[in-house]
C-alpha cells in the first residue's frame, strides 16, 4: 500500500526456485517522498539485480524524467552495456533498445490493447513479456504484477541482448505501467 521503492523477484518457472532478486536499496528521501504523488512516473530509479547469494549482475538506472524516458543497463561491473529511449507517440508503449554504443538492436513493443510486449528487429521476434493474471484479491488490492518472460532460443546465452531483455522488463512495469 505505501510502497516507495520498487522491488522484485525473478523466479524459474519450471522449479518455482527464485534466481534474481532486484532491489532499489538507493532512494533518497525527496524521492520516496514523490513517489506518493502524480509524479512518481517522473523520478529517478536504480535497480539493482543480484543473485539470492549477492552477486551482482546488472544495475538498471534512470534519471530524472520529464517526459521520455532514458534507461542505462549497466554490468556487474558497473560498465554500460546498453539502454533503453523511449518511443515518442507509440501507442502501447515503445522502446529503441541499444547497445553499449547507442546502437538500435530492436524495440520493444507493446500492445495497445493489454499487457503484452514484444522485442523485435525486423520480422524477427526475440522475446516477448507478458502479465500473468495474480487473481482478484492480489490484482484489486495490491500493485504487485507477474511477468513471464520468453526469450527465444536464436538469442544466445551469452548475447548481451539477453541481459538488456531482463532489464527491460524492470522498465515496462516502472516507466509503461506505474500510473
Amino acid at each position: 500500500m505505501f510502497k516507495a521503492a520498487n522491488n522484485y523477484d525473478i523466479f524459474d518457472p519450471e522449479t518455482g526456485e527464485e534466481i534474481i532478486h532486484c532491489r532499489e536499496e538507493r532512494i533518497g528521501t525527496f524521492t520516496k517522498m514523490l513517489r506518493f504523488t502524480d509524479y512518481k512516473t517522473m523520478t529517478p530509479f536504480h535497480i539493482d539485480l543480484k543473485t539470492p547469494s549477492g552477486e551482482p549482475i546488472l544495475s538498471v538506472r534512470r534519471g530524472v524524467s520529464l517526459f521520455l524516458s532514458s534507461v542505462d543497463v549497466l554490468d556487474e561491473d558497473d560498465e554500460r552495456i546498453g539502454g533503453f529511449r523511449q518511443k515518442f507517440l507509440s501507442i502501447g508503449g515503445a522502446f529503441r533498445v541499444l547497445n553499449a554504443d547507442d546502437i538500435e538492436l530492436c524495440i520493444l513493443k507493446g500492445k495497445w490493447t493489454g499487457w503484452e510486449f514484444r522485442f523485435v528487429s525486423g520480422d524477427q521476434e526475440f522475446a516477448s513479456v507478458t502479465k500473468k493474471w495474480a487473481g482478484i484479491g492480489r490484482e484489486m488490492f495490491t500493485s504487485a504484477d507477474n511477468y513471464i518472460l520468453q526469450i527465444s532460443e536464436m538469442v544466445p546465452p551469452d548475447n548481451p541482448v539477453r541481459q538488456l531483455i531482463m532489464a527491460a522488463v524492470m522498465c515496462i512495469d516502472m516507466v509503461l505501467k506505474e500510473r
